[in-house]
């Protein structure tokens, strides 16, 4: 790319607008490991003056007509001020990630599953599988190796049932994703 283009890139709204955003995630980034309540307070003194500096920004850009009307900066700009409420949720909660990245990811292997899912045509077997999957997912999210994890559901599961097929909530808590009572074994890296 020659000086020329590189300077035109720069001086795009598109540029501009990732610069603005970069700096948002830059300070964001520095943020991950304090409590939310720190957080929090990092975020109303840090971060809300950059994230009102940009929808500012973007509505004087429209207001002075500086993009192309059906250009795809236009579209993405737009989108931002339509979602500006839903995209500051953020600042008003340090447990609330600054986008749904883990989500998507989350979301990714089932979207990749789906076709293998054909056979589920029913409504239990629907429910059966969100289930599985809310299970193995809410594993991956709290470290746990999902094969070892669910051998050892399993295995604790059938100790649990009473004479009438019922289990006592109670006795479901140590067996959470969560539970700090798990066996190491659930934590371990995957085995050859």
């Amino acid at each position: 790319m020659g000086r020329g283009n590189a300077e035109a890139v720069k001086a795009s709204v598109a540029y501009k607008a990732l610069v603005r955003i970069g700096a948002i995630y830059d300070l964001e980034g520095a943020l991950k490991n304090l409590s939310p309540e720190a957080r929090l307070k990092e975020r109303q003194t840090s971060i809300r003056p950059l994230v009102e500096e940009y929808f500012a920004w973007i509505k004087d850009i429209f207001r002075q007509g500086l993009v192309l009307p059906k250009s795809e900066t236009v579209k993405g700009l737009a989108y931002s001020i339509n979602q500006e409420e839903y995209l500051k949720v953020f600042l008003t909660d340090g447990e609330v990630p600054i986008d749904d990245s883990a989500s998507e990811r989350a979301l990714r292997n089932f979207t990749i599953g789906r076709k293998n899912w054909m056979t589920i045509n029913t409504v239990r077997g629907a429910q059966a599988s969100a289930v599985i999957y809310s299970i193995t997912e809410t594993a991956r999210a709290n470290g746990l190796n999902v094969y070892y994890y669910i051998k050892h559901l399993l295995e604790q599961l059938v100790t649990l049932v009473d004479g009438q097929g019922n289990i006592e909530q109670s006795e479901l808590e140590p067996l959470m994703p969560w539970s700090k009572s798990l066996p190491i074994d659930c934590y371990s890296k995957r085995r050859s």
